[in-house]
């Protein structure tokens, strides 16, 4: 298979007809030989009644259903797993992304990069989505070291090995192209066209910001003390102890020289700087023994997701 494309979709029953109308007209010119994979996150629409209906008519469908709404992390890392194309496009399924762009990345990506990803240059969106969108760009791109436009475009393109490698949950959708860079992927972006959004309601608004810059710092705590959590509880513990024990030596030389000693609130600072770097130390060291663990011990599977197929 050249080309597999995966489509998350919740509720988006009035825009699967012409969805698939126009993936149809855009790829079957190209020659390539490519499957669409549309992961329905738990709608409670009409979509997967569609989605059954259209597999008449196109013979590259395939779909899978969650009963439940787990998220669009969840829905492309199902997709993932399950996809066999050389090249992997994810897109969203609310005709907002263009589906005559994905030749254009193909062949972006057989000039040698591993992920390009789309950059609404001209997006069609209320400002109370695009300024909070802008920020989180920019901050992401200061963040992580990777200078993007749009990280939240759904539209993106991959090498197969990149999705083989990219481990998502929560909301880590939107960082792909960081752990991508982060692996030694090669990452770029293209301008790509945005529509309007036609039928349905958007499923992101300002609360979606929050939450963004908060798997950001959980993101970039996991890149950089995963396999080593000493050294981030150590060095601020370590702070912490030497300041606690330097403030209560020099209380103690100053009972030596005075053969005095008065509770200060100071000295009851430097207690509690000396307790909590001493948690802190203990806290590095537990989760420094725990990866000791994990890494010496196969974990034993206790249950996997089974989706309803079409």
């Amino acid at each position: 298979m050249d080309l597999s494309i995966v489509i998350p979709i919740k509720n988006e029953e009035e825009n699967l007809p012409k969805l698939f109308a126009e993936l149809s007209d855009a790829l079957v010119p190209t020659g390539m030989s490519f499957e669409v994979m549309v992961v329905d996150d738990g709608s409670n629409d009409s979509s997967w009644d569609v989605l059954q209906e259209l597999t008449a008519s196109y013979p590259f469908l395939r779909a899978v259903r969650f009963q439940y709404n787990c998220g669009k992390a969840a829905a492309l890392s199902q997709g993932f797993s399950m996809v066999t194309g050389e090249y992997v496009v994810t897109m969203d399924g609310d005709l907002q992304d263009n589906p005559f762009e994905v030749p254009r990345m193909v062949e972006r990506l057989k000039s040698g990069y591993d992920l390009v990803s789309g950059w609404k240059t001209r997006r069609l969106d209320p400002w109370h989505k695009t300024w909070p969108s802008k920020l989180f760009n920019l901050v992401v791109s200061i963040v992580a070291g990777l200078r993007l436009h749009d990280f939240n475009c759904g539209l993106k393109a991959y090498r197969r090995v990149v999705v083989s490698h990219i481990s998502l949950y929560g909301d880590f959708h939107r960082f792909i192209p960081v752990m991508a860079k982060w692996r030694g992927f090669r990452v770029t972006e293209m301008s790509v066209e945005h529509r309007a959004r036609m039928h349905g309601v958007s499923k992101y608004g300002v609360s979606r910001l929050v939450s963004g810059f908060l798997d950001l710092v959980t993101l970039v705590f996991l890149h950089k003390f995963a396999v080593k959590p000493l050294h981030f509880f150590g060095t601020i513990g370590l702070l912490f102890a030497l300041i606690g024990a330097s403030v209560l030596g020099w209380f103690g030389i100053e009972w030596v020289i005075t053969q005095e000693l008065h509770l200060r609130p100071l000295m009851l600072v430097a207690g509690v700087l000396l307790m909590m770097g001493i948690q802190l130390g203990s806290l590095g060291l537990l989760g420094e023994m725990l990866n000791a663990k994990i890494r010496h011990e196969v974990l034993p599977v206790t249950g996997n997701i089974r989706p309803k197929g079409v």
